[in-house]
Order: structure tokens, then sequence, then C-alpha cells
């Protein structure tokens, strides 16, 4: 066969090929008019309903922020409930447009998945929650314990790194989903739950009675926490991560729900060209010039949605620590919108 031949037969095998590419997503969501968006099954102060059914929390007002840059309405979005273990494979399929579910930044993800972090919207650590009944102070004083951990997570891997390097044993046992995690460990199935800290502050609140149960003091791996794409689309890739960037941008510059209109009369080069009234920030990602301004108004800044999710404002009352601004002594760095 000659070299035409071959190259017209690898043409028409490929074309046989189901097509997995992404690209074309801030199109697909703008023709829907809807955001579809991945998040837990439920995570207090991340994504969980609330007595009326009302998704709240961290990553819905991130989704919610998304929706607000993109369609110009926070309230179009579409929330899709996912487990662990479907999270990814939603991703990919297409099932969903943007992952913003509490998934810890790793290298195989990052690679072998074919996806892409589009930044940390939350710094966290994995630690232990447990019943005060046990009498312990320490993770190291766990040797024999039985654990209660979330299948399909990063929580496995760390927890027996962590028990091997301090030469103890243990036990597990799996669910699919957090609040079968946080059941069995009420129906004592477990001595400990293991999994993010800021998960384990939102199970807490759970419990019969949230002061039977502590939260133990060490904190045992890096979690950064941050929605996640497919890859292959780098316009869509962009317009999230710049949609993080803007909301840290936002408290850095003092811009808030409460003072966002007025700020669009403000002479500062920065905030002009973050709300859109100078420069082309909008434009360059496919969107309006109000793109930020419509995040701002409708959703807030990072630390407006902090506080009020899982912050000072919130049941949970989690210390800001590493989710400070960098100027203020944590590790959220808005890259610069110029």
């Amino acid at each position: 066969m000659n070299r035409t031949k071959i190259a017209l037969s690898l043409t028409a095998a490929l074309a046989l090929i189901p097509m997995t590419s992404s690209a074309g997503t801030l199109e697909n969501v703008v023709k829907k008019g809807e955001l579809n968006c991945g998040v837990s099954t439920g995570i207090p102060g991340f994504s969980a309903t609330n007595s009326k059914g009302v998704w709240e929390g961290i990553d819905v007002d991130f989704c919610k922020a998304i929706a607000s840059a993109v369609l110009g309405n926070a309230d179009k979005v579409k929330y899709i409930p996912l487990t662990a273990k479907e999270r990814f494979t939603a991703l990919q399929s297409g099932e969903i447009d943007v992952l913003v579910r509490s998934s810890t930044w790793t290298s195989s993800r990052d690679t072998s998945l074919g996806l892409n972090f589009a930044g940390v919207n939350y710094y966290d650590g994995q630690g232990f929650l447990i019943n005060k009944k046990l009498g312990i102070s320490s993770a190291k004083e766990l040797d024999g314990a039985t654990f209660c951990i979330q299948a399909g997570t990063t929580t496995e891997l760390n927890l027996t790194d962590y028990f091997k390097s301090q030469k103890m044993e243990y036990k597990a046992v799996t669910y699919d989903t957090s609040g079968q995690t946080i059941d069995g460990f009420k129906k004592g199935r477990c001595d400990a739950v293991t999994s993010d800290a800021s998960q384990l502050y939102g199970l807490r609140l759970k419990m019969d009675d949230p002061n039977s149960v502590m939260v133990l003091p060490e904190i045992i791996s890096k979690e950064p926490l941050g929605p996640v794409v497919r890859q292959g689309d780098d316009d869509w890739f962009n317009v999230v991560r710049w949609s993080l960037f803007a909301v840290l941008e936002a408290e850095e510059l003092g811009i808030t729900m409460a003072n966002v209109d007025a700020q669009m009369k403000s002479d500062n080069p920065s905030v002009k060209r973050l709300l859109g009234t100078s420069g082309d920030a909008g434009a360059s990602l496919g969107l309006d010039a109000k793109w930020a301004y419509n995040m701002i108004k409708q959703v807030g800044n990072y630390g407006e949605m902090f506080d009020r999710n899982v912050g000072k404002d919130s049941p949970l009352n989690i210390d800001r620590g590493l989710n400070k601004l960098w100027n203020q002594g944590g590790l959220m760095y808005p890259m610069p919108i110029r």
C-alpha cells in the first residue's frame, strides 16, 4: 500500500474513534444558558443543601461566580451532586462543565486523567475527628484504631503513609459519601474519621452532640482544593482560572458586594481594569466587560464567600489561616489583571 492510501486509511480509521475533546465549553454554556457544576453530595460549608433544599457553600458560591461571569446571572447553575468516585468521570464524560467539589490537586489527576486544575480556592490538610470518650489528645495515640473514610479520595493513601511513618497499624471502613462516613462513626463502626480538616468541622456539626467529638491537632498532608476542568479547552480553563483570581483581586482591592457600584467610579487603575471600566480583560476571555463586576455584585469577593460559608460568620467558624491573602500572611495570591 502506498503512502497516500495509508494516510487515507488512517484518516478513515480516526474518523470512527469517538472524539473526547472538550473544546467549546464556553460556547456550550452560553448556548444552553446554564452552567452544569459538579459539587459534593453534602459537605457543610462547601456544598450542601439547606433546610429549604437550596445549595449553599463556598464551592457553590464559586459555581455561582462562574455563572455570573459567563451568563450574567448567578442563578443559572445546575448543581450535579457527585461522590468522590463519580466526580472525575462525570467531568471527563462532559456531564458537567466544571468540577467544584473539594478536590485535591495532585500530579496524577493533573496529568493521567486528562484534567486541569484551574487554581486553589481552599488550602486544606488531612486531620482526625475522634470521640472525646477515647481520652486521647494526639493522632500518635491512634495505634490499632479503626477509621471511617470516604473511598476514592487521597485520604486512604495519606493515612497509609502516616501510619507507616509512625510505625503504627490501623483498620479502615470505607464509604461512598461523607454522609455515610459520619453515620458509620455515629453508629460506633470506627474509632475515628479522617478527612480534610475543613470537612471534619462540617461533619462535626452533623453529630447529635457536636461537643462530644473533637478534631485532633495533627495535620498530616497538603490538600490544595480547587476547581477542575477538562484538558484541551484553553478558553474555558482561562475563564475558570481568572474568575478565581478576580474574586481574590476584589478582596485585595477592598471591593465588596456592598460597594462595587460605588467602585465603578474609582480612579484606581487596578479597580478600573477589574470592573471593566478600562482595558479589555473581559474581551480577552470572551466575556462581557462587566464579567468581574457581575461576580462581585451577585456573589461577593473571596473573603465574603469564605466568611459566610466556613469562616467567622458561619457555624463552622474556621480560621482563615493559609487561606488569608498573601499580604495578610496567607497563600492566596491573585495574578494581576492587566
